[in-house]
């Protein structure tokens, strides 16, 4: 366990002297263990903990946008979904839902249920169901250009959520604007907070799923970070498909237990649903629920894993996309595509939530952002 800390502090000063603690080895941070480091890496040690510092601030306020065209009506939506059991792809599905009632829109959810055979067949049923709009949620649409080429022929707009490494509007594929937090900052932040919370020394084990483009260079962003400071080890890769992590994963863990043993003390997944998964061998294995190995997923902060971080079984920290806020963001977009107006070019934060920062709770979100998407529609 690490000191409880209700009180983020945000002031520059404040900030660097608590970076010049970790340094010398005097005090403790916010995600830190005890005692100094003990690698050569001293300056990327005081950097990382300024911002895993600044990222487990839990005041973060709205600060999205605050103009837009009044809400059109009559409008339908189509979500298609890679797989509903994907926590991320599902709780932003809410938050489309959510946010389409509030508007008054109709919307449909369609489940391509993690295969590519599964997501080609959901995109041709949404094309042929003409709606207004249609949302890439979660899957590569490169795996389904015939189909993209269908909706860009029959100029229904599509707006995707993690549907290409960077958010904002996509040519190749063509999307009006894709929505997510920027997996460089996701990343970065993930291994910064294991390079914090060890004080340099760690060995690690990386759980990713190399099949969806996004998610394999999530990984491979969080081992260059990891890379920085010389006494954190990546001990493995392990790739798991998201659709196959229930069946593999148990296995997997209970391999890197007896493969590793002591020498692995933290972990690093691109979804937190690999830690769900992993409870379970964890469990058998003996190893307590507050770790090691303490365990941080970089992505998508569900519901289930801020259970598993509140009451300290088998995680530790996410980094929580906002998918409630997502859900109406999505929405937000498509109603300044049918006005003709500019994708909103909004960004979420990165946010670390931890036992003590979250306060129970079993999402985040910025405060604040429905008020202001239905000031923007006149709702």
């Amino acid at each position: 366990m690490y000191p409880n800390r209700k009180t983020t502090l945000t002031a520059a000063s404040a900030l660097l002297t608590a970076a010049t603690v970790l340094v010398t080895g005097c005090g403790s941070g916010p995600s830190t263990g005890a005692g100094p480091s003990k690698t050569g890496c001293p300056a990327t040690l005081a950097r990382a903990a300024v911002a895993v510092r600044q990222a487990e601030n839990s005041d973060a306020a709205w600060h999205g946008p605050t103009s837009g065209p009044p809400a059109a009506s009559g409008k339908t939506l189509v979500y298609v979904a890679q797989t509903m059991t994907n926590p991320g792809v599902a709780g932003v599905a809410k938050g489309v839902e959510e946010a389409a009632k509030a508007i008054g829109w109709k919307l449909r959810v369609i489940d391509g249920d993690g295969t590519p055979a599964g997501i080609q067949a959901a995109l041709s049923q949404a094309i042929t169901l003409k709606p207004s709009g249609i949302v890439i949620g979660g899957f590569d649409p490169q795996l389904t250009s015939q189909q993209m080429a269908r909706a860009e022929a029959a100029h229904i707009p599509v707006v995707g959520w993690h549907a290409v490494g960077s958010p904002g509007p996509s040519e190749h594929p063509r999307l009006f604007t894709n929505v997510t937090t920027k997996v460089e900052d996701v990343a970065r932040i993930s291994a910064d907070w294991i390079i914090a919370r060890s004080r340099g020394d760690a060995g690690v084990v990386l759980f990713t799923d190399d099949s969806i483009p996004f998610a394999k260079n999530k990984s491979e962003l969080i081992r260059q970070e990891l890379a920085t400071c010389s006494g954190v080890r990546l001990l493995t890769t392990e790739n798991i498909p998201i659709p196959d992590a229930a069946s593999r994963t148990p296995q997997a863990v209970s391999s890197l237990v007896s493969r590793f043993q002591g020498d692995w003390t933290h972990s690093v997944a691109i979804n937190d649903l690999y830690f769900a998964d992993a409870a379970p061998a964890l469990r058998a294995a003996g190893k307590p629920g507050a770790g090691p190995p303490f365990n941080i997923g970089a992505g998508d902060g569900d519901p289930s894993a801020f259970q598993r971080i509140n009451s300290e079984q088998f995680q530790a920290a996410t980094v929580p996309e906002p998918l409630s806020q997502q859900g109406w963001q999505i929405v937000d977009e498509f109603n300044r595509a049918f006005a003709g107006r500019p994708a909103s070019g909004y960004v979420a934060p990165v946010h670390i939530a931890t036992a003590d920062n979250s306060d129970g709770a079993t999402s985040w979100d910025p405060a604040g952002y429905r008020e202001g998407y239905l000031r923007i529609w006149g709702k």
